[in-house]
């Protein structure tokens, strides 16, 4: 399983191409299949998850001798969905600490703005930074992934501070609820089924957010060096609607999210990659909500 978010990883995706629907799919710890649908199969038992169902239980070739079929062993160390909404709700829970620390603790009025937008820009900077760590490691590291939410908990507070109370009064809330609600739609399109990821999907959503990242930095570009905004992406209609296709590829992106949770829990992923999952949630959560933020700024600047 890998992060399925903008900040790419080396993890590759699931092999197969169904949709939804857990019952389709091998359980943790049940017979072992072959490599061209479980992404933690390695060709001649290089895959260190796979394990022999005899190995841990003595009691499966009497069952074999005695004409029964053999029980499954009973498993541990392996992810599960319970490990994933923990390990979530830590990292996301660390975000918001930060962010309402950052909030209450950096005023953004006229007299402090600046100094307030110096510490928010460098905690933003070294939050990027650990996220690209993170993204290229091949193992999870709960400090990188959590401190990764403390520096972009205090770069979202910044911000979310300075639209809510310069810009537009209860932006935050609307953005948090907006967010919210992207979530729990596509949660529920692809327990569904509406939702169908496959290679093609995957495909697709990667290399339209990979356009949009590099449009995106081109504008930055010129805002930087021509001033102004740019080429006008991040501002007026135009981004309202670049704002609409960025909630839209957020959306694509916890549909791929939620693939890689089912996948790892059904092909008895390490405990250890709950974490992963948490980190990519966290980013996918984190693009939806600043999509939203720019949103609202726009519509209110334009009032």
């Amino acid at each position: 399983m890998r992060s399925s978010n903008p900040v790419f990883s080396r993890r590759g995706f699931s092999r197969d191409n169904g949709h939804a629907g857990f019952s389709a799919q091998p359980q943790a710890g049940g017979a072992a299949v072959g490599t061209q649908g479980n992404p933690y199969a390695q060709p001649q038992g290089a895959n260190p998850y796979a394990q022999n169902p005899y190995a841990q239980n003595p009691y499966a070739q009497q069952d074999l001798q005695h004409g029964a079929p053999p029980q499954a062993p009973v498993t541990t160390g392996r992810m599960t969905l319970d490990d994933v909404i923990m390990r979530t709700g830590t990292t996301l829970g660390v975000l918001m600490v930060f962010a309402a620390l950052a909030w209450a603790l950096l005023p953004v009025d006229d007299a402090n703005i600046g100094k307030s937008y110096g510490i928010a820009i460098g905690a933003g900077l070294i939050g990027m930074v650990l996220a690209l760590v993170q993204s290229f490691k091949r193992k999870a590291s709960p400090a990188l992934i959590l401190a990764y939410a403390a520096f972009e908990g205090v770069f979202l507070g910044v911000v979310s501070s300075v639209v809510d109370n310069r810009i537009a009064d209860g932006a935050a809330m609307q953005a948090v609820l907006g967010t919210m609600a992207v979530f729990v739609s596509v949660l529920v399109a692809y327990k569904a089924g509406w939702i169908r990821v496959n290679r093609r999907f995957v495909g697709f959503v990667m290399a339209a957010a990979l356009g949009f990242i590099v449009l995106m930095a081109i504008n930055l570009l010129f805002a930087v060096f021509g001033g102004g905004d740019g080429l006008g992406f991040r501002s007026g209609p135009l981004g309202i609607i670049m704002g609409v296709v960025g909630i839209l590829l957020g959306a694509c992106f916890l549909a791929l999210d939620f693939k890689q949770v089912e996948d790892g829990i059904a092909y008895g992923a390490p405990r250890e990659e709950a974490w992963l999952a948490a980190f990519g949630l966290t980013l996918t959560l984190v693009w939806i909500y600043m999509e939203f933020l720019r949103i609202i700024a726009i519509l209110n600047s334009s009032d």
